[in-house]
């Protein structure tokens, strides 16, 4: 019996000295953490739960045969974050460069299989040169496997992915189809060909990292959600971000203890609107004075700036905020911030997580530029979105909302549970000079004429009264009041029940 046992051990510590000593050396020299370290840090300590810990691989071509390591490259199982299950995959790049194997794809979807049947989040942590080339079209099976994993998962579980090295051709369209992705300065990249492919094929000279490091993707693709200095941080950042998460599709949002009070007023949003209607104002400030403690966990903060989306509580419970930013292009919506608004609200009504809007949209960003990007299709995935979810939905309008942004930016004739206005709301078709010089031409030339016409429009329209005449304002408040009456419409929707018409699925205008 010792004899096995000592077998045992022995092979377990095969299996987590990985790669070697020398392999983690070098992974640690690159300032990347090695893939048992990044499970120990995300997980609750103690919780981990390894499986598949002796699997290998099968290969027997280009001398694989004679080399197996146990584990493969991948490293699997279960643990908790603050005490809430999740399942994990990290890849160990000390391991045939975390290629993917057959064996290793099966483990991957052996880990989203069980994530999917016991209702947990699933984080993959990528570190992978790509598919493993002696394996020809083995290790490509194994790459459409966890693809469709991924696919039969997406709005089933969270799903997360913490990109924390090297992520190439085929392997990038897995975390492309997960629900949030995080990527690490300086030591992580995404790209489908690399720049060699580039140069032969365009003859752009690019590096790796202006081709798909983590700024590129941040700021400029969209494709990442956030970028951290290092994998502590994304590590840090990714418990934070589960901690607002439900467990799965079928759960209410978490809720924990709130410190402050929830009816509390906050004056100060009384004087936040600037007197100059063109003069910006930071949506943060709005944002942070409404929610819990402050606290506001943005999601792609450095794409498309003009709208904020992120997660916040109310009364403890998970909100999903999305908000215009007067500070950037004076908080229109344009083709990024349409994609980007609109994915994440269709994200909130997977898991059942209630929007709460902020309005201040003067219209669509004017411009061939706009145009040629298809800001038509761009801008009806918002208004798609919005139209078709079903969980609680609050809007509030601080100052303007003009045009088809008005209706777009959840209004009531989408659905909208509870739409509220600041008094300061400016509700029309649009601005009050353009509105006069379309409606009164003659008169353009007039400037007195002009100017009284335009004051004249700005009295009727430039207000939220004509609307809540109408009924598609619920009613008129005061800023500071805006915590207390979200708090409230809240508590009221809770057990909001409704149900779209049966389809397969819908044919969102991608």
């Amino acid at each position: 019996m010792q004899d096995i046992l000592d077998k045992l051990e022995e092979r377990r510590q095969s299996a987590r000295a990985g790669g070697g000593e020398k392999r983690i050396a070098a992974q640690h020299a690159k300032g990347k953490l090695t893939a048992r370290e990044r499970i120990e840090l995300l997980v609750d300590p103690d919780s981990f739960e390894e499986y598949d810990m002796f699997k290998e691989h099968r290969s027997i071509d280009f001398g694989m045969e004679n080399s197996k390591i146990a584990g493969d490259g991948v490293v699997i199982g279960s643990g908790t974050v603050n005490g809430r299950l999740i399942f994990v995959y990290s890849q160990d790049f000390t391991v045939f460069g975390g290629s993917l194997s057959e064996t290793h794809a099966e483990k991957i979807c052996k880990i989203m299989d069980m994530a999917m049947k016991n209702g947990a989040p699933v984080i993959g942590i990528n570190d992978s040169g790509g598919a493993r080339i002696q394996e020809g079209v083995s290790a490509l099976a194994g790459y459409a496997e966890v693809f469709q994993a991924n696919v039969l998962a997406s709005g089933v579980v969270p799903q997360i992915s913490l990109i924390m090295g090297p992520c190439a051709g085929g392997a990038v369209y897995s975390p492309a189809m997960t629900d949030f992705i995080f990527m690490v300065r300086d030591s992580s990249y995404m790209f489908v060909t690399g720049p060699d492919v580039v140069k032969t094929v365009t003859n752009e000279v690019v590096t790796q990292e202006e081709l798909g490091g983590a700024t590129t993707h941040t700021v400029k693709s969209g494709v990442a959600d956030n970028a951290y200095d290092n994998d502590l941080e994304a590590i840090k950042q990714t418990r934070r971000l589960i901690d607002f998460m439900p467990l799965n599709n079928r759960e209410k949002p978490p809720t924990r203890q709130v410190f402050d009070q929830h009816n509390n007023d906050e004056m100060s949003l009384d004087s936040v609107i600037p007197d100059n209607p063109n003069k910006p104002y930071d949506m943060h400030e709005v944002i942070r004075k409404t929610v819990d403690e402050g606290d506001f966990f943005e999601i792609q903060p450095a794409f498309a700036k003009n709208i904020l989306t992120g997660f916040a509580r109310i009364e403890g419970s998970t909100v999903g905020i999305v908000a215009n930013q007067p500070m950037i292009l004076a908080g229109c919506l344009d083709n990024d911030a349409s994609r980007k608004a609109g994915r994440f609200v269709r994200y909130c009504d997977c898991f059942n997580i209630p929007i709460i809007t902020f309005v201040d949209v003067p219209g669509f960003l004017p411009g061939t530029a706009q145009e040629y990007g298809g800001v038509i299709k761009h801008g009806a995935k918002l208004l798609f979105a919005y139209g078709e979810a079903t969980v609680p939905k609050i809007t509030v309008i601080t100052r303007k909302a003009y045009g088809g942004a008005y209706d777009v930016m959840a209004s009531k004739h989408l659905r909208g549970d509870l739409n509220f206005a600041w008094p300061t709301a400016e509700i029309a078709v649009m601005g009050a000079e353009g509105a006069v010089k379309i409606i009164f031409r003659e008169e353009a030339k007039d400037p007195d004429k002009l100017a009284e016409k335009t004051q004249e429009y700005s009295d009727k329209f430039a207000n939220p009264f004509v609307a809540a005449r109408r009924g598609y304002i619920d009613d008129v408040i005061m800023p500071h009041a805006t915590r207390r009456r979200i708090s409230r419409g809240l508590r009221m929707l809770k057990n909001k029940d409704l149900k779209n018409p049966w389809k397969k699925h819908d044919n969102i205008p991608l």
